[in-house]
């Protein structure tokens, strides 16, 4: 086990599974926060919840190359291993996995993961390798950590939700929890991505939730579904967003659209629009019907 003057770092699964089966001798109990690094307070807030739930936390931080076209920031995607060790350990971590992509997909590995449901349309159709580089690396870091309890950020909803069909289906025995956006003061939701965008474009960045909010209670109130979705998109152009991807109102539970084109349900409006060379993801609840 490596270490940093913050926080007992490992690299192999041997090494994470020798670590984590000494704390299962101790009666203690595990969780778990996978990430791609960049930390932010996001992650920090996960790290928390996770500390609430579980008597020990493990953090990763890998960059998955399977979720990245070849167009994608890949390369450029920010990496700091050692100031997200500080950060992670004033959080109440206990153990950073950091391992090698050689690690996580040994020579030879062919297995893939195709997930459908919650991955059907939105990211999946404008990132159409994204879930299947998701469900692949999920499953692979559950089944190496073995966590009682996995904290999700909400930010990325229908990533959470593809994991939770993905845990259900393949009878992965760790709880799979969704902790809230954390957002900075003017709104916008924290990202690592963030970190791409000017001056100028993260004002207009900010703009982002109040639109989001306002589709969601055009939404609530039982206005049409098209029009709430066309309103939003033209509200996010006026705003000087670049180019929108999507922005959909959907049930918060499967993502399944409403087949009344109204919400009779819980829902959740989710957005990706474009700054530049930064692509934004957001999302807001959609109250249910009085």
């Amino acid at each position: 086990m490596a270490e940093t003057d913050a926080l007992p770092v490992v690299r192999s699964v041997a090494a994470l599974r020798e670590t984590v089966r000494g704390w299962r001798r101790q009666g203690f109990t595990v969780g778990f926060v996978p990430t791609m690094g960049a930390l932010h307070e996001g992650h920090l807030t996960l790290v928390r919840e996770a500390g609430q739930r579980a008597d020990r936390i493990v953090a990763s931080v890998f960059v998955n190359p399977t979720q990245f076209a070849a167009h994608e920031d890949l390369g450029t995607y920010p990496r700091q291993e050692a100031r997200d060790a500080e950060l992670l350990a004033g959080a109440g971590c206990d153990l950073l996995f950091a391992p090698s992509v050689e690690e996580m997909y040994p020579a030879g590995a062919t297995t893939t993961i195709s997930v459908g449901g919650p991955a059907d349309g939105l990211e999946g159709e404008f990132r159409p390798q994204m879930f299947g580089g998701v469900a692949l690396v999920v499953t692979k870091l559950l089944n190496q950590v073995q966590a009682d309890v996995a904290v999700f950020g909400e930010k990325d909803w229908q990533q959470l939700m593809v994991v939770r069909r993905l845990v259900r289906d393949l009878d992965i025995p760790t709880e799979i929890v969704g902790s809230p956006t954390m957002r900075d003061g003017h709104g916008l939701a924290l990202s690592s991505r963030n970190a791409y965008l000017s001056e100028a474009e993260l004002e207009i960045a900010r703009q982002l939730n109040g639109v989001l909010a306002e589709a969601g209670a055009a939404a609530a109130s039982g206005a049409s579904l098209d029009v709430v979705e066309q309103d939003a998109r033209e509200a996010l152009l006026r705003a000087g967003f670049s180019h929108v991807d999507y922005v959909a109102v959907r049930r918060a539970e499967d993502l399944a659209a409403f087949e009344d084109g109204v919400a009779d349900a819980a829902g959740r409006v989710l957005a990706a629009a474009w700054l530049g060379r930064t692509r934004l993801i957001d999302n807001m609840a959609v109250a249910p019907p009085s």
